[in-house]
């Protein structure tokens, strides 16, 4: 009786020792595997990484040929939004920015004025205009085709933009991950419902778009 109790014991001891092993390896497993997804998430937030629009250092930049004798232009400076870059995968990147049309210049006052009124712009009604992306396409080093919808005067029509990246590193002034591109893009605007003076002011509108962002 008092072996078999022993053994009973030495059994039970046995299973208790195997259990805190198993149960010990089981942790350590765990710790491995979420510390491994941790690694993958970090990882990816490092491939693709969102950037903020620094609007002292954006800008869209249009002309339209007036009458055939000149390519008059203006400039929007008050830009906001966001660039999520995948510089490892580019394709999966993605943008989202608002324009505030008020924010139009021309460096002539009575020429701006007349841009925002409804002749144009109508910038009372239609304060802002959208652009977001939808799919990138690389064509080539540095280089790819963005298509989206632009919204503008409350009408949306797909754009595809021309561009270019430019750098992507530390801004030696504020030490703060910076990403840059240029863009090209030519829009009709009567699509957009701005018929003024057509055809003799063009319905072809070219964009210039220089862009900096920052983590």
């Amino acid at each position: 009786m008092f072996f078999e109790i022993l053994n009973k014991n030495k059994f039970t001891n046995f299973l208790k020792t195997k259990t805190h092993k198993i149960m010990k390896k089981l942790k350590l497993l765990s710790v491995s595997i979420a510390a491994l997804f941790l690694a993958s998430a970090n990882s990816f937030a490092q491939e693709a990484n969102q950037y903020k629009i620094d609007p002292n250092h954006t800008s869209v930049t249009w002309s339209a040929n007036h009458f055939g004798f000149s390519n008059p232009s203006g400039k929007f400076s008050d830009i906001d939004g966001s660039i999520t870059f995948d510089e490892k995968n580019p394709k999966k990147s993605e943008v989202s920015v608002t324009i505030k049309i008020a924010s139009l210049n021309t460096n002539l006052p009575k020429f701006d004025q007349h841009l925002k009124s409804k002749d144009f712009f109508d910038a009372e009604a239609f304060p802002t205009a959208t652009f977001v992306s939808k799919k990138v396409t690389v064509t080539g080093k540095n280089q790819a085709k963005v298509a989206g919808d632009f919204t503008l005067k409350g009408i949306t029509k797909p754009v595809v933009l021309n561009v270019k990246f430019n750098k992507l590193g530390a801004n030696p002034l504020s030490q703060k991950q910076t990403v840059g591109f240029s863009a090209t893009a030519t829009i009709k605007r009567s699509e957009f419902g701005v018929n003024y003076a057509l055809p003799n002011i063009a319905d072809e509108v070219k964009l210039v778009i220089e862009a900096e962002a920052n983590l």
